[in-house]
């Protein structure tokens, strides 16, 4: 039975190895070796890696909440308090644009009920506020706005909706949010996020929803199949806080015991084969001793967010409290530089406008980045890897060549002779993820002149991971590749000198 197993074993991580697909299901029986083949084997879906590369997400928490200067609405607000008069969406996308974010969420329903569209299906909604004379759509200027500007939209609905009688009622709400989901996938252009959250509270009646989150995600996947789904869907998840700030080890490949084998079985990317269960909010959630014993694995990676003002919603006595540039930084470092993408929530005012404060602080925050980045000092160094095949690819600037180890080598050295001696205190690295995650554990040295010495250390790598350490000055480093699943890959390394971050 057990050559049975291991058969089936060595199958699976071939099927999986050949069709690059983002989950798995365990063999029963399965050695730590195989597990581990499988888990490195594991990669993203298109739709996932479109959303990996974006890194930066803003979002947009504008409705009613905003006249009212609260963050959670009863639901039974006048439509006539929305009024913006200025209301400029073309604003709100270059702010975020310009500040190298490059797709949008808007938050079409909050949990008032109140409709940034003009929905069939209720009145609370703009249709029956003054602006525009209940002729607007502020879904379908968001929507045009992201497609003049080239940016990505996506779409907040909440699922709790403290306005509909019908919540609270079973498949008669269930049918009715389908119905204005399906507003929202069809009536707006491409769609390319769906942000769900959990909030599940008491609708008017006093009972709580069943959500049919299964009947919602296939009507995504069928109307929107490019869409990823987020955080309460199976393409993304929720990094566990709303603080910006993502875990030191972030693994994409996760466990995931509820596996649907019959969707797995139908090999279609239109069907939903994980149902996101359990809690992630852990320290640690796909290290080895995660995952030995899981029935199945998926790519599930982490969606990191954070408001740039206190509140989600905008309020004018938090105008001196924006976050400041350097805060901003550091949580890009411990984000984006933690292999997650940033969504950041940049509220319009009540003008409808991105307010001033903001701007101010995300110019600078971009300015700080810009020049950080901006200087390679690893670009044209002289690489050597005895073990090591396509070395050069490591600082070439493209993400779809890469590095790799010769055989079956799971630890290697990357030697790099830098043109000058330099000053640096910034490492950045990537994995190419169309082949899996895989570093468990690397160490950045320097060559004192006499000696290596250790910068850095690290576990994950992931799509992107930024260490920062004390600045260090020399013409020689090391790359030290400890532990890995599988031939590990570099795309991409960089050496960058940051001389503000520590003033937050």
């Amino acid at each position: 039975m057990k050559k049975i197993f291991l058969i089936f074993s060595l199958f699976t991580a071939v099927f999986v190895d050949a069709q690059k697909k983002n989950f798995a299901i365990i063999p029963p029986g399965s050695s730590e070796e195989e597990v581990i083949h499988i888990a490195a084997s594991i990669v993203p879906s298109p739709r996932q890696l479109r959303w990996q590369k974006l890194e930066l997400t803003a979002f947009f928490h504008f409705g009613v909440n905003t006249f009212t200067n609260r963050e959670w609405g009863t639901g039974k607000e006048d439509p006539k308090i929305f009024n913006p008069t200025h209301l400029d969406t073309n604003q709100w996308v270059k702010v975020a644009k310009d500040a190298g974010f490059k797709q949008v969420i808007l938050t079409a329903k909050h949990h008032d009920g109140f409709c940034l569209w003009p929905s069939k299906y209720t009145e609370h909604s703009v249709k029956n506020s003054p602006w525009k004379n209940g002729k607007g759509d502020v879904v379908r200027e968001v929507a045009n706005a992201c497609k003049k500007q080239n940016m990505g939209f996506g779409i907040y609905l909440s699922p709790w909706d403290r306005n509909s009688s019908l919540y609270g009622s079973g498949k008669p709400y269930n049918d009715y949010f389908v119905n204005q989901l399906t507003e929202l996938l069809t009536n707006y252009g491409r769609i390319d996020e769906v942000w769900f959250d959990g909030a599940n509270g008491e609708g008017p009646n006093g009972k709580k929803q069943e959500y049919d989150f299964g009947r919602w995600y296939k009507l995504i996947r069928k109307l929107q199949p490019t869409a990823v789904i987020a955080i309460m869907g199976p393409d993304l998840r929720w990094v566990g806080t709303e603080t910006g700030y993502g875990r030191e080890t972030e693994w994409s490949v996760v466990p995931a015991d509820n596996l649907d084998p019959s969707s797995v079985a139908s090999n279609s990317q239109q069907g939903v084969a994980f149902k996101p269960q359990g809690d992630m909010r852990g320290d640690d959630l796909g290290s080895r001793d995660k995952i030995i014993h899981a029935k199945g694995l998926v790519w599930y990676p982490a969606e990191t967010d954070v408001s740039i003002r206190p509140g989600w919603f905008y309020h004018p006595e938090e105008n001196d409290k924006v976050k400041s540039p350097e805060k901003l930084l550091d949580i890009y470092f411990h984000s984006v530089g933690r292999n997650s993408v940033l969504l950041m929530n940049i509220p319009p005012d009540k003008e409808g406008l991105i307010n001033e404060a903001d701007i101010k602080n995300l110019k600078e925050w971009t300015r700080l980045r810009e020049n950080i980045f901006k200087n390679n000092l690893a670009k044209d160094a002289i690489i050597t890897s005895s073990n090591g095949l396509s070395k050069q690819t490591i600082n070439d600037d493209s993400y779809s060549t890469y590095w790799t180890t010769k055989g079956k080598d799971t630890s290697a050295v990357i030697e790099l002779k830098l043109k000058n001696k330099s000053t640096f205190n910034v490492l950045m690295l990537q994995e190419n993820i169309t082949v899996g995650q895989r570093i468990e554990k690397f160490e950045l040295d320097y060559w004192t002149g006499e000696e290596w010495k250790k910068a850095a250390e690290g576990t994950t790598v992931g799509y992107k991971r930024l260490l920062q350490f004390d600045p260090v000055a020399t013409n020689k480093v090391r790359l030290k590749i400890l532990s890995s699943r599988l031939n590990q890959t570099i795309s991409e390394m960089g050496l960058y000198n940051d001389t503000v971050s520590g003033k937050k």
